[in-house]
């Protein structure tokens, strides 16, 4: 098993590292103070063809493996875990959705846009009372006109990119009584159907720059045509989905995971203490030397998942284990590079504690650990 990068794959890694060092870092603690919506970033993203990177040129995407388009979003994610955010849930959740189970009219329609960067996604799947379980939403979607249209009434919580999307993939009841067989998705423009409200976005410790809005549907009707594929399927969509996105979250853990040994290294060369740096100190090497190990052995897990995917095989586990290992292990690389740094790591005047507080989040969305724990064992033990 080889995962050594292609000609191709280099040239595509090295292309996105010099836009995020150039473009990207220079901005990050900006973004992180503002935590407003990188408009001029996303824009030039989209230029360079990184808003839809592993989507069919057919579709206006890049076509890009996805060993590519881990590693690309590694990068920007080392840039500014907000900006890796946005990425991921505009393609692996909003493209991907579309990509997968909408029809040739839908796609034309709605992911050229989205995949040539024209166009914000985002995903709308969890609630208040229905987080890691999915099937206790309760929006609804009731069929109105003859079957012609749909009129939902309901609301979702912590959605990456809700309050600035342009295309909503949405999943709500249309059977209440079927359980998760009763759940089913579909595709909402904002800006056209009425009775769709951002209620607000969350004020959130770190993942700065990307909006996670509060969204209420008060008899927001929509076309029957903007289902994506059958009535009753959207819970399958949403977890074959979730699976692949989690080979990009475990990308941004690694992304983080990175920039944090990064600086730490620096800083270890530069800072002096009784008249040498302190990375001549064993107990300085010994936590550099454990942070790239784990940090290595994250991407390995990443590539892993990316390979089986392309295969064509199973890579549920495989995509599980990579997006837990990668979370937790960004959180104690950041963790161990603002101890490296000392005082100066628990002050915003370095970015150390930015990346603490980017990575806890890998450890909560797109499945929490503990769930991921849960789908490992399952696995196993099928």
């Amino acid at each position: 098993m080889d995962f050594s990068p292609t000609q191709e794959q280099r040239q595509i890694q090295e292309m996105v590292a010099e836009f995020v060092d150039e473009e990207v870092k220079p901005r990050a603690a900006e973004i992180d103070e503002t935590d407003e919506f990188p408009w001029d970033l996303v824009d030039e993203m989209a230029d360079l063809g990184l808003m839809g990177m592993p989507i069919p040129e057919e579709y206006g995407g890049a076509e890009l493996d996805y060993h590519s388009y881990a590693m690309a979003l590694e990068e920007i994610s080392r840039g500014s875990g907000g900006l890796g955010t946005i990425v991921a849930a505009h393609i692996s959740l909003a493209c991907n959705m579309i990509y997968e189970f909408g029809d040739e009219a839908q796609k034309e329609t709605y992911l050229t846009p989205l995949a040539e960067g024209e166009d914000i996604g985002a995903f709308a799947l969890s609630e208040a009372g229905a987080g890691s379980d999915v099937p206790a939403m309760d929006t609804t979607a009731e069929p109105v006109d003859g079957g012609d249209a749909y009129l939902v009434n309901g609301g979702k919580l912590w959605i990456s990119n809700g309050s600035v999307a342009d295309t909503v993939v949405l999943f709500a009841k249309t059977d209440p009584e079927a359980g998760n067989k009763g759940i089913s998705s579909f595709v909402v423009r904002p800006e056209e159907d009425d009775g769709f409200i951002v209620e607000g976005t969350e004020h959130k410790l770190g993942d700065k720059g990307c909006p996670t809005a509060e969204l209420r549907f008060d008899d927001m009707r929509i076309p029957a045509d903007r289902m994506l594929g059958e009535e009753g399927r959207g819970f399958v969509h949403a977890l074959k989905t979730l699976n692949g996105g989690r080979i990009t979250i475990a990308a941004r853990g690694v992304g983080i995971a990175q920039a944090a040994l990064d600086e730490a290294l620096q800083y270890a060369q530069d800072r002096e203490q009784f008249d040498q740096p302190i990375s001549d100190f064993q107990a300085i090497q010994h936590k550099l030397a454990d942070m790239d190990t784990k940090t290595q052995a994250a991407r390995l897990l990443m590539h892993q998942a990316a390979d089986k995917k392309m295969a064509g095989e199973s890579f549920v586990k495989e995509a599980a284990q990579a997006k837990l290992y990668a979370s937790e292990v960004s959180r104690e690389v950041a963790n161990e590079g603002i101890q490296v740094h000392g005082g100066y790591g628990y002050t915003k005047d370095f970015p150390a504690e930015r990346f603490y507080r980017d990575a806890k989040l890998n450890e909560i969305y797109e499945g929490t650990s503990e769930v991921l724990r849960n789908t490992i064992a399952s696995e196993l033990l099928d």
